[in-house]
């Protein structure tokens, strides 16, 4: 299904290995990151995710920047998914690669989860 736009709807552009790294450089280097590489190194993670564990069954959602729908269990079609990961910016990319841990993040209140499929502790990090 296309929109007038010209995008693919439900298939995001893919973001290049070589975007992606310079991206999570970017913002590693950076003490207030440009928004452009903060979300292209969010948009990223997010498909590594997608990736590394593919499925429907919890919906992690990184406001402003993106939303992905992983891991193998029941797919959700309708309203508010029963598996929900949502945290920032930062908190993601921080998981993702490593730098923060998900007991701790979830400890500190930096990450709301809910449903039986929404801890992700053994999924990450990502290793990009």
């Amino acid at each position: 299904m296309r929109r007038g736009t010209g995008t693919v709807v439900g298939m995001p552009r893919r973001i290049s290995t070589d975007d992606g790294r310079s991206a999570l450089a970017a913002v590693a280097a950076a003490a207030s990151p440009a928004r452009t590489d903060l979300a292209t190194a969010v948009r990223y993670l997010l498909q590594l995710l997608a990736e590394k564990a593919p499925g429907n069954s919890v919906e992690v959602r990184v406001p402003p920047f993106g939303a992905v729908q992983a891991v193998e269990g029941p797919r959700h079609t309708r309203g508010t998914p029963p598996n929900v990961v949502e945290t920032d910016p930062a908190t993601w990319i921080a998981l993702a690669t490593g730098t923060e841990s998900w007991g701790d993040a979830v400890a500190a209140g930096r990450i709301r989860a809910s449903g039986t499929r929404a801890d992700l502790a053994g999924l990450l990090p990502l290793r990009p």
